[in-house]
């Protein structure tokens, strides 16, 4: 049991001291390589036309907005 209490509390240590430097650093967390941006590309899916399946959520998502700010409308009082 003290190990596992050992092995927790360098954990949390080790979490403690990474957060206290990214305070510091003021920097944005990036991978390795620096990521994406690093070589052009503004979005993981670079394509010019969104394929169907995205297609079919956003029109989703656009739909739910419409439905929420038409119940927002309704429900306001003026």
């Amino acid at each position: 049991m003290t190990t596992l209490l050992l092995t927790f509390g360098l954990f949390l240590v080790v979490i403690l001291a990474m957060a206290v430097g990214y305070i510091f650093q003021k920097k944005a967390i990036s991978g390795s390589c620096g990521g994406l941006g690093s070589i052009g590309v503004d979005k993981a899916c670079d394509c010019p036309e969104p394929c169907d399946n995205r297609k079919k959520k956003m029109a989703k998502a656009e739909a739910k907005r419409k439905a929420q700010e038409a119940v927002w409308k309704e429900n306001r009082i003026l």
